[in-house]
């Protein structure tokens, strides 16, 4: 999430107290969607928001909950689903509980949402990975396909996330590859060689959005594989930047959402009146101003599609790679590869 990255500067800015917090929902989440905004339905409910706790990245989390900490609600991105589900600590939502299930963009999600006949993952917000890059210097064939990012022409002015799933999501459309939930041994073994081919003109991995605007702002980056609230950011700021998410290859949409933790001490029933308060399309616009997409379709097509646009995450006309739930065995597999890559090997 791609939201990993971004809690370092939300946790800053936690200092002021929040609202009355309804101690019986725990919420385990990324710092920013305490935002009343995002659930004013709850809130109407209940006269509060839930509680409140928060992480900085999901393995940080994944080991909170493992010693003992007792969340009722987390929310994850779909890459960790498998491991979250296969340990235990997470149980199915009952979807007949959740009215706008149904209207959740299978466009984003594929047939398998959340992963058969037991639903373990509510999608919930998205964003789309793709090339931001200066156009005073990169012309735009350059970025036509996502081969710019191994170009010895750029060699120590490129930068992409140190993130996991946004690397292997290149790797693999690079080679060729649009659905990487059922991958061959060769096939990931391709991305990983152009993910190789890629670390020589690597300046530095970025860890956070704030700090990609700061390097292409200096000139110091000219190609980045960047997360799309970039691109806004940085037009508002005057900032030269293009957002190319057509190359010939394609791009990525990250997803996340909610799990329903098993040991939550709290209440069920208000578990189920957050989750749907998350999806309710009226908080679709306050979502969009953070960067987000929501991901109920009947709220994205309340939006004039400029706006989704000018937010990068418009619609596309070239292949998709969405980043759904893989096998925990591939996930730990493109960790380890990723670490070995980074230290160039």
């Amino acid at each position: 999430m791609q939201k990993t990255l971004l809690a370092a500067t939300a946790l800053a800015a936690l200092g002021t107290a929040l609202a009355a917090q309804d101690s019986e929902l725990i919420v385990l989440d990324y710092p920013g969607f305490e935002n009343p905004d995002y659930h004013p339905a709850y809130i109407e409910q209940y006269g509060m928001s839930p509680t409140w706790s928060f992480f900085s990245d999901e393995e940080e989390a994944f080991q909170k909950v493992r010693a003992g900490f007792q969340a009722d609600v987390t929310q994850i991105c779909a890459g960790s689903v498998t491991k979250w589900a296969e340990s235990g600590i997470i149980e199915p939502w009952d979807t007949s509980r959740i009215p706008e299930y149904e209207n959740i963009d299978r466009n984003l999600t594929g047939a398998e949402v959340g992963g058969g006949e037991e639903v373990y993952f509510i999608p919930q917000n998205f964003g789309s990975t793709a090339i931001a890059y200066n156009p005073d210097e990169v012309p735009e064939e350059d970025v036509s396909t996502l081969q710019v990012f191994a170009d010895p022409t750029y060699q120590g002015r490129v930068t992409m996330p140190d993130n996991v799933d946004d690397a292997f999501a290149l790797g693999y459309l690079a080679t060729g590859v649009s659905d990487w939930t059922n991958v061959t041994d060769e096939q990931f073994e391709a991305a990983a060689d152009f993910l190789r081919a890629v670390h020589p003109n690597i300046r530095t991995y970025w860890s956070d959005p704030a700090e990609l605007a700061q390097l292409m702002s200096t000139g110091e980056i000219l190609i980045s594989w960047a997360w799309n609230e970039t691109y806004p950011t940085m037009i508002e700021e005057g900032r030269p930047i293009g957002f190319e998410r057509e190359p010939a290859e394609g791009s990525s949409v990250w997803l996340c959402g909610y799990v329903n933790m098993a040991d939550g001490a709290g209440s069920e029933d208000k578990a189920y009146d957050f989750i749907n308060a998350m999806l309710d399309p009226a908080i679709a616009p306050a979502l969009l101003e953070s960067g987000y997409g929501l991901a109920n379709r009947v709220a994205l097509d309340e939006i004039d599609p400029s706006e989704l646009e000018i937010a990068g995450i418009g619609s596309v006309d070239v292949p998709i790679l969405a980043q759904l739930p893989i096998p925990n065995e591939l996930r730990e597999k493109h960790a380890e590869t990723f670490e070995l890559i980074k230290a160039g090997f």
